[in-house]
């Protein structure tokens, strides 16, 4: 780096912004999908899940010595770059230059997993109350409880940073770590990304129990719905009013008026199509989301339109 094993000059965190913000827009050009991290205000993450990863970390003796000055960075905007996918995280941190970090957690284990759905199983009411948080404290504390939930442990977590500190979890590491916090107040559902593991699969422990209730089967429609909307997530529940009159418009043909002096040919009849099911029709048949999923790929159920799906054999 050209200091011979001695720290960079300091730079002063308003001319830090301003070279960072420069060398992302070349990067940017050149095909990153630039993600910074804004912070508004003093508190990192304000949602219920954010709030929850960064206190899990906090509370682990291997990570709180070196947190601080992470969260310091991650305060004052110095996360210009941060994308999580399975099993992990890529960020850009600014310093005295640019720091490429990388941390790596280890998806949940098949049996880890499955110990959460058991234990939360029939407690998570719809999508929509999973991933806003409006759980009660026991269920958030099964799904983000370090070492047997998503929240991983300290020996689960790994780091790389381009900067010369030789400590494994160097402040822009801790930054990046305080910057996933602050990701999931808007992308809650990338801590089960991260995890390597669906949300959905949560819902479906409880749809068994819950689809056989009208009532219950209705309010989760129509969070599906609401959901879908927040979010972006086509989660096959029953399309929202406005779109049902539209599959409905599109089904029928418009009249087609024809000549007073001309008689057309009667039109020849249309083969019998096959019935087209809602999320929440196939799911009282018994099929999972994971399953409607599984049938989507091998081709034995298509998706008609928003929300619709028919079975090809």
């Amino acid at each position: 780096m050209g200091y011979y094993q001695q720290w960079a000059p300091y730079v002063p965190v308003a001319e830090r912004r301003k070279k960072a913000a420069a060398a992302m827009q070349k990067r940017a050009k050149k095909g990153l999908a630039v993600e910074p991290v804004v912070i508004e205000g003093r508190a990192i993450a304000r949602s219920a899940w954010g709030k929850r990863w960064c206190d899990m970390l906090e509370k682990q003796a291997d990570f709180a010595n070196r947190l601080p000055r992470g969260r310091t960075y991650a305060r004052n905007g110095s996360v210009v770059h941060l994308a999580i996918t399975r099993g992990e995280v890529t960020a850009v941190v600014s310093g005295s230059e640019l720091y490429d970090v990388r941390v790596t957690i280890a998806p949940l284990s098949d049996a880890r997993w499955k110990a959460v759905r058991r234990e939360c199983a029939g407690q998570v009411g719809s999508a929509l109350a999973l991933l806003q948080g409006k759980l009660s404290d026991k269920v958030m504390d099964l799904i983000a409880r370090p070492g047997s939930g998503l929240i991983p442990l300290a020996g689960e977590v790994k780091f790389r940073c381009s900067c010369p500190d030789s400590a494994s979890l160097c402040k822009h590491c801790a930054a990046a770590l305080y910057g996933v916090g602050a990701r999931l107040d808007a992308k809650p559902e990338l801590l089960f990304t991260l995890r390597g593991v669906s949300h959905l699969d949560l819902i479906d422990e409880a749809g068994a129990e819950l689809t056989t209730k009208p009532a219950v089967s209705a309010t989760l429609q129509a969070d599906d719905a609401m959901l879908s909307s927040i979010f972006g997530i086509d989660l096959g529940g029953a399309p929202a009013p406005a779109t049902a009159k539209k599959a409905a418009a599109a089904k029928k043909p418009a009249p087609v008026k024809k000549p007073a002096t001309v008689k057309k040919p009667a039109a020849a009849k249309k083969p019998a199509t096959a019935t087209e099911h809602t999320m929440a029709e196939l799911r009282a048949m018994g099929h999972s989301a994971a399953r409607v999923k599984a049938m989507l790929a091998e081709g034995s159920l298509e998706r008609v339109s928003y929300g619709w799906y028919r079975f090809t054999r």
